[in-house]
């Protein structure tokens, strides 16, 4: 536990002046002046980056984690949950120094099964989180919440543009799936989705996500590592006035329920929130959102089900629905304890012990009246692809 303090820097303690005993700042277990909190004995662990020299259009970004964490210590706690607030992380020497120190903390954490958040800094930052999962050798799934892909050419350097791309290429390859939430078509070249498509990764327009919140929840249940970036979110629910703000994108409310379905997921080990900017935030306005975002992953995070059906499956379900035109059939499984799906797909016996976690796909309701009337979900036939 101790190897890790020497990464971070603590708390301001004015963060903790004048709060309502009932807050979240006067339950968590930070680290101030020196003692560094024990987080073996918390269910979830908390902390801020302040790095931003990647950033090809957010210098400043740096700044955010001590904003988000004064709006997020005045909120209420209604919710069964020990958090520890590790501070944040010292600016390395180099950015690559800072993603060794954010690579290193964040294995650390999910080795003991501890459920991460940290905040940016700006979003290359998921990069070295990505790093971390790769050490355990273990496949991972990626989800993204952004206006934009961020798989722009690659370079020897890693930069808020181009991270995707890093985690894509990067060696060895554990990424098994990326999906992306939100992204706004007029702002990501055609070449970005059509390598997408090569890859069989999943893509979801905001109109997409807009017209169905509901929808984010699967894949949000299927991801391993989460990233969220703030330019998701339209203009006039930030206030930030930046050079790459849009004045499209999720509502408040939907990148809350989203974070809250984050939260929920048993699968989900760390997630990572980007690019707020209190320089281009003289009101303070983003900073409450992303706060609010945070609280609404803490109570998912509480009320998680511990139902992903991996092992016996006697306590599900099991619906199956045959391709017409094909030897296949999709197994639906519905859960008794959540009433949540999953679709099962095939995949060779050899391959076992590098896929067993990710043939099993989260889906809903819909999905399986979809499949019942022919039309196979779009993920169940990727995934076959991937599994081949």
């Amino acid at each position: 536990m101790s190897s890790i303090s020497i990464y971070f820097q603590p708390i301001n303690s004015d963060l903790f002046e004048n709060l309502h005993k009932e807050t979240i700042g006067q339950s968590v277990l930070g680290h101030v002046d020196g003692s560094f909190p024990d987080w073996s004995i918390c269910d979830v662990v908390f902390f801020g980056v302040q790095e931003d020299r990647a950033s090809e259009t957010n210098i400043g970004a740096a700044e955010g984690p001590n904003e988000i964490r004064r709006e997020l210590y005045r909120l209420f706690k209604h919710f069964d949950l020990e958090i520890a607030d590790l501070g944040n992380i010292y600016q390395g020497a180099s950015v690559q120094d800072t993603y060794k120190a954010v690579e290193d903390v964040v294995f650390e954490l999910i080795k003991k099964n501890k459920t991460v958040v940290f905040l940016g800094g700006s979003r290359d930052l998921g990069f070295a989180a990505y790093k971390a999962y790769s050490k355990l050798e273990q496949t991972v799934n990626v989800c993204s919440v952004d206006s934009r892909l961020n798989m722009g050419a690659y370079s020897s350097e890693v930069n808020s543009g181009n991270y995707i791309n890093h985690i894509i290429l990067h060696e060895p390859n554990y990424l098994f799936n990326y999906s992306t939430i939100g992204y706004q078509t007029y702002l990501v070249p055609p070449s970005e989705v059509a390598l997408m498509d090569e890859l069989y990764f999943d893509y979801h327009r905001l109109g997409e996500i807009q017209a169905d919140i509901k929808k984010t929840e699967p894949l949000m249940r299927y991801a391993d590592l989460v990233s969220i970036n703030i330019n998701s979110v339209r203009f006039s629910e930030l206030g930030l006035d930046r050079e790459d703000a849009s004045p499209n994108g999720l509502y408040g409310e939907q990148i809350c329920q989203i974070m809250r379905y984050a939260g929920i997921s048993d699968k989900v080990s760390c997630a990572g929130i980007f690019d707020y900017n209190p320089i281009f935030n003289e009101s303070k306005f983003g900073a409450k959102l992303v706060a609010q975002m945070i609280w609404c992953f803490f109570e998912g995070a509480s009320e998680r089900k511990k139902d992903f059906p991996i092992g016996t499956k006697a306590n599900y379900k099991k619906y199956l629905v045959p391709i017409e035109g094909t030897d296949h059939q999709v197994n639906f499984y519905k859960s008794d304890k959540s009433d949540r799906w999953w679709m099962e797909v095939p995949y060779p016996p050899d391959k076992r012990i590098k896929f067993d976690r990710h043939h099993m796909i989260p889906c809903s309701y819909e999905d399986y009246q979809k499949a019942s009337k022919g039309i196979v979900p779009d993920l169940w036939w990727r995934t076959y692809q991937k599994l081949r």
